[in-house]
């Protein structure tokens, strides 16, 4: 898991509005460690003339492919800002130990708590008082020149996993910054779309309690997926998933022992089978990963909520036989349906 600063798109396609400011961050870690930033540029097509330009702004697009090459070419997802490095796939063990929380209040207390391990530079925490959340972030040691996008960063990255786990942009009241207004400062309320406080005792953001009440909407499938191209999500405002795709769930899912085909789906949802497979495509979907992840969810209930036999549970869950149940499970989860039942009961 990744944590580019995210820069929302609003009425263009790719309007540029990330400051260089957060370009000039990247390459000053660049710097300190005797790289060379051409590839990083090259990929996010940023021209040398820009970079002495203070009012030159970039995409969000051209953001994420910056911090993508960076942090794999300096295998540090902290992009410079902790005492040590946080190598490539640190925020994805970070996201896989909040994944099972069945709250989004449980999953953004472990992901604090968790942070910790990762780096003791900044301490995460979530407080609620009353009808108020508040995510606050502390500094442990002096951030130095990267002290803004260290904590722009994390406060906003945390907002965006928060709002995936329960599939809703979750609403800011505030956010507040414990350093004086940047020049820059417009882009905060871009980020947030909230009142933005600078000069604050402490980092913050501000949201409804309510929100802490969702269930996790999210499982190790959608987990995976995500993880294959994490940065998209960090780098524009969260969208929440397109109806076609929870309508197909819902299909799916209604008739879980059905041998489901796009035919089938179709039929019911009154679509032509060639737009179906356009438009969950365009949504970053398909038909066979929809069902998978259905069938998956099943098999793993009922293995562990149930005593029915193998063979009736990959009855239940559409497949034709037992042997292609599982073929499919041990691709799921590395083991046989048997001994992933026997682990469960072990625990």
């Amino acid at each position: 898991m990744s944590t580019p600063l995210l820069i929302p798109e609003s009425a263009g396609i790719h309007p540029a509005v990330t400051p260089m400011a957060f370009v000039h961050a990247v390459l000053q870690v660049y710097a300190q460690r005797g790289i060379v930033p051409d590839a990083a540029l090259q990929a996010a097509q940023i021209a040398p003339a820009a970079l002495h330009d203070p009012q030159a702004r970039i995409t969000a697009l051209q953001m994420e492919h910056l911090c993508g090459t960076a942090m794999r070419e300096l295998d540090d997802e902290g992009l410079g800002w902790f005492s040590r490095r946080l190598p490539w796939g640190s925020y994805g063990l970070l996201a896989r130990a909040s994944i099972s929380s069945p709250s989004l209040g449980l999953a953004i207390a472990r992901w604090c708590r968790h942070h910790g391990l990762l780096a003791a530079d900044i301490t995460l925490q979530l407080q609620v008082d009353g009808s108020q959340a508040r995510i606050t972030l502390r500094e442990e040691r002096d951030l130095g020149a990267l002290r803004e996008f260290c904590v722009l960063s994390v406060l906003r990255n945390l907002h965006g996993f928060a709002s995936w786990l329960v599939d809703k942009h979750l609403p800011v009241h505030q956010a507040s910054f414990p350093y004086p207004a940047p020049a820059h400062a417009d882009v905060y309320g871009r980020l947030f779309g909230a009142p933005v406080h600078f000069a604050a005792p402490m980092a913050c953001i501000e949201l409804d309690a309510q929100w802490l009440q969702l269930p996790v909407v999210r499982d190790e499938a959608a987990l995976n997926t995500m993880l294959q191209r994490a940065l998209p999500l960090q780098v524009r405002p969260y969208k929440p998933a397109q109806p076609l795709v929870q309508q197909v769930r819902q299909v799916l899912a209604a008739h879980p022992q059905c041998l489901h085909t796009a035919a089938s789906v179709c039929a019911q949802l009154h679509i032509a089978p060639r737009s179906l497979h356009r438009k969950l495509q365009a949504q970053g979907s398909s038909l066979q990963q929809l069902k998978d992840d259905v069938r998956q969810h099943r098999a793993l209930h009922l293995l562990q909520r149930s005593d029915m036999p193998i063979k009736r549970i990959a009855q239940a869950c559409g497949f034709a036989g037992e042997k292609s149940f599982i073929r499919a499970f041990h691709v799921w989860t590395g083991q046989a349906p048997g001994a992933y039942r026997q682990a469960q009961r072990g625990r």
